[in-house]
């Protein structure tokens, strides 16, 4: 039964106290006040259905202070967390043991993405395609063959030996343009559509951000059929949301899903006579313009504004043929489409990336194919694209055309491109996701939770609340229970060079030895670029500290030799910012060279500063200095995870000191003493006079 609605803050409370439900069943549970106040103010937002805003320090216990409240509630409830890695935690380990220590018999369900699904289908598809370049390829098949025939939940997460970046997946998995759909022979047993099923009859089901905010975009993940019945969400690592959501609002084109369609356009000509003559040249013909026009970009930068792109004359010719590939393909496909599913699959996927690629380019609307099945008439009848600001060089004009993204986000989005080794992706960001997201939340008429460790800047919320479009939303600081006088110092090195120098990277190591040399290794060190890793990296190979290095190994066996080391060095950038969760004394040192500010060479980001200074704002303020310091209490968190954790914050970056702004990153941070004395780091750790 669930608890009564007025009670429920109160019972949330009394689960989480000592002698509680959760301190009787789970024996490493520890009452903490911070714990209990963020439970009751979810359960609050829950009875009200409003939205609240929790941050929650490190060590508060929040993943059981909203499933508390979920659980007792029995409202169908939505919990969103930040990776794939997160929502198995949360799922296979927490979840299990709240609701066994409250007693109730809720019906939960874990959902991910299609991609993480296997696909019957494409699975036959591929047993007779001969696209496997190594005998290692062909045995992990062979093992996906035996696993898919013994297998309830089709989750590929089951294979433990199957890396999330084996060319494999693809060949295995189904995206939402190359579903069949209904049409599929498989899709009464189909894994993607069992997992809904389960998700729609559960009362709590796990996604994450990606899946949230891909059904949220319509995106047609599938999900849609189980966010309307949804009374409340909590999302998790909630940081993340708002740049993620720029990216599902908006609209891509890669490199691999053109090469996917060709491949799958080749193998749909098995089981219908005469149709490889009609496909195989369109196909071959959209693969080479594929790699000419990642050929033709080579010298570009990694990533820059369409229209650096466009001024290449090599690049405006390879797009120019990869349209005309794809009008080739379409009109190849056509003629098929009615003799298999899969050829009418590929047309609507050929037809919609053909529709992209104008929209990217910003060819006029009358030459964009509709990828909706909406007449060109209709297309017409759209309204003028409002100017774009111009911002980065390539916002001066208004854009040329619009789209299903465009229509949602509400204003123009941002075209750039990024390269990747052997790929591209062309994509169309909105600088605002503001509006979406509050009419989404609005539709909804649920409670929204949004928590996480780093969403305050100076204990205020209006940054993070402003990307959402949350109108003073109900706000609430859960502070760390952590002893941060005892337990942390934060070490502020002197005398080092302005950060712009060439030599600061050196004078940064050299800064850091002694700190090394008096805690004995075990540190984390973070860079803003990889060109300071790599230098950072060759100055240290001597020391006598095993040395870990991002890039040297995959993420997850780095990490494990760093934990199994017990006095190795950690070397990353800021996609390490997140996600290293290493408790104990294997990492009692976190460095960071430089304050966090976002990279000058991201297109969309210098666009968001221009319409901001257009609109009267103040970018600096407004925008690069709260995501800074939200980046860096990132960093900064991973020092102390535990209440029996100790450890040293080396801030280098002189600007904290010389700056005004640097006031706004220290106060941001947990309460801890602060030396420019390496002495006293010495003494910190036992080594020093």
């Amino acid at each position: 039964m669930p608890v009564d609605a007025y009670s429920l803050a109160a019972a949330a409370r009394a689960a989480l106290s000592e002698g509680g439900d959760l301190a009787r069943a789970i024996p490493a549970f520890a009452p903490r006040a911070a714990q209990q106040d963020l439970a009751a103010a979810i359960a609050e937002s829950i009875e009200r259905r409003d939205a609240l805003v929790a941050e929650a320090g490190t060590g508060t216990g929040k993943t059981f202070a909203y499933l508390v409240p979920a659980i007792l509630s029995g409202l169908k409830t939505i919990v969103s967390t930040g990776t794939r890695a997160l929502q198995d935690q949360l799922y296979h380990r927490d979840l299990p043991r709240v609701r066994d220590a409250l007693g109730r018999g809720i019906r939960t369900a874990l959902l991910k993405g299609r991609a993480n699904y296997l696909c019957r289908y494409r699975l036959e598809k591929a047993k007779g395609e001969p696209r496997f370049t190594s005998r290692e390829q062909i045995a992990l098949f062979q093992r996906i063959v035996a696993w898919s025939g013994r297998t309830r939940l089709g989750d590929l997460a089951e294979i433990e030996a199957l890396p999330d970046d084996s060319p494999l997946l693809p060949m295995v998995t189904s995206t939402a343009e190359n579903c069949l759909g209904g049409e599929c022979p498989f899709w009464q047993d189909c894994f993607v559509v069992q997992a809904r099923q389960r998700a729609q009859a559960a009362d709590l089901v796990v996604v994450n951000h990606h899946l949230l905010l891909a059904d949220l975009a319509l995106k047609q993940e599938g999900f849609g059929e189980i966010l309307p019945g949804a009374q409340a969400f909590v999302v998790d690592e909630a940081h993340q949301l708002p740049e993620l959501a720029a990216q599902f609002f908006g609209e891509s084109l890669s490199a691999r899903p053109l090469v996917e369609l060709a491949r799958d356009a080749i193998a749909e000509c098995k089981e219908t006579t005469g149709a490889l003559a009609v496909v195989q040249g369109p196909a071959r013909a959209l693969e080479a313009a594929t790699r000419t026009l990642r050929a033709a970009m080579e010298p570009l930068p990694v990533r820059a504004t369409r229209q650096r792109a466009l001024a290449v004359v090599e690049v405006s010719e390879a797009l120019e043929a990869l349209d005309r590939a794809l009008e080739e393909m379409t009109a190849a496909l056509e003629a098929l489409r009615e003799s298999a599913p899969g050829f009418e699959s590929a047309h609507a996927r050929s037809r919609e990336f053909r529709a992209r690629l104008a929209r990217w380019v910003g060819r006029p609307r009358e030459a964009v194919v509709p990828a909706d099945g909406a007449s060109e008439a209709q297309e017409a009848e759209a309204p003028p694209s409002p100017a774009v600001p111009a911002a980065a060089s390539d916002h001066a004009a208004a854009e040329a055309a619009t789209g299903p993204a465009r229509a949602r986000a509400g204003g123009a989005p941002v075209a750039w491109y990024e390269l990747s080794p052997r790929g591209f992706r062309l994509s169309r960001t909105p600088l605002d996701v503001s509006g979406p997201l509050a009419r989404h939340r609005e539709a909804s008429r649920a409670a929204w939770v949004f928590t996480s460790a780093t969403l305050a800047v100076e204990g205020r919320f209006d940054h993070f609340a402003a990307k959402l479009g949350l109108v003073e939303p109900r706000t609430l600081l859960a502070p760390s229970p952590f002893d941060w006088a005892r337990q942390a110092l934060c070490y502020l090195p002197p005398r080092l060079p302005d950060p712009a120098v060439r030599e600061y990277t050196r004078a940064v190591i050299d800064a850091v030895r002694p700190v090394l040399e008096a805690s004995g290794g075990r540190a984390f060190l973070l860079f803003a670029s990889h060109r300071a890793l790599r230098e950072a990296a060759e100055a240290l190979r001597a020391g006598p500290w095993p040395l870990f290095v991002q890039g040297e190994a995959p993420r997850g066996a780095l990490l494990q030799r760093f934990r199994e080391s017990g006095n190795g060095v950690l070397l990353g950038t800021a996609s390490f910012r997140e996600g290293v969760d290493v408790a104990g004394e294997a990492l009692s040192v976190v460095v960071i060279d430089k304050l966090p500010f976002a990279a000058p060479d991201d297109p969309v980001f210098e666009a968001r500063l221009e319409a901001i200074r257009r609109a009267g704002g103040q970018p600096f303020r407004d925008e690069q200095l709260p995501q800074a310091v939200i980046a860096l209490k990132q960093g900064a968190g991973r020092l102390i995870r535990t209440e029996t954790d100790r450890g040293v914050l080396v801030l280098c970056d002189p600007r904290l000191l010389t700056k005004s702004y640097g006031r706004v990153f220290l106060d941001s941070l947990p309460p801890m003493p602060r030396t420019r004395d390496v002495g006293e780091v010495a003494r910190f750790f036992g080594t020093g006079e």
